[in-house]
């Protein structure tokens, strides 16, 4: 991933991402469904980071049925977007790869579509992180495009970017959490849904943090 590309195009989008973005789970019923999975899974171990929240609509959606969250983003004008949409939740800055939280700190994390723009390499070091800063038995729920695409766009929502979106194998996602210390507990395929989001397949994969070595 070239953080500081990514960095730099939500920063452009950041007002227009979240405008478009924020109310999309009104039309997933299946995403609500398995974030309150999540939450159940999660209630009363803990604090939850919500990574690559862009501008906090996953984190507002947990928080409202009952998750003490955290929303964690690259992008400085992302989190200033969800700071003010949101401002009874707390958001920080911070690169998914290098978190500032401490060992085991840390019940479970929800990364919906935020391992698009990085390259196996990537997932891996933010898989141990994650890893590092969820207590034993902590949850992840993260959802992605499933392909072997690579999508390059130079204009999004309306501002110039380059950015490469990456879509990866739900295998090769699942052998990387394991190999980072994690069970996989579910992993579910739905086909986009034209009407309000790009008709990509995706995978959604809960998975449960193991003992270390």
């Amino acid at each position: 991933m070239n953080a500081p590309e990514v960095r730099a195009a939500y920063d452009r989008v950041a007002h227009a991402y979240a405008n478009q973005f924020s109310s999309e789970l009104d039309g997933k019923p299946l995403d609500r469904a398995l974030l309150d999975a999540f939450v159940e899974l999660t209630r009363g171990k803990g604090r939850i980071l919500d990574v690559g929240c862009g501008p906090g609509q996953i984190a507002r959606y947990i928080a409202n049925h009952g998750a003490d969250v955290c929303g964690v983003d690259l992008s400085s004008q992302m989190i200033a977007e969800a700071r003010a949409r949101h401002p009874k939740i707390p958001f920080r800055e911070s690169d998914m790869t290098a978190l500032e939280d401490s060992d085991a700190s840390i019940a479970g994390i929800t990364a919906f579509y935020a391992i698009v723009h990085m390259s196996l390499a990537d997932i891996e070091r933010a898989f141990q992180e994650w890893r590092r800063v969820l207590v034993f038995g902590g949850r992840v729920l993260l959802s992605f495009h499933v392909g072997d695409e690579r999508i390059h766009l130079g204009e999004f929502l309306g501002h110039a970017v380059s950015i490469d979106w990456t879509f990866h194998d739900h295998k090769a996602i699942e052998a990387l959490l394991q190999r980072t210390g994690f069970a996989v507990d579910a992993c579910l395929l739905r086909k986009g849904v034209a009407e309000v989001e790009h008709p990509s397949l995706r995978a959604y994969i809960l998975a449960s943090a193991c003992a270390l070595p």
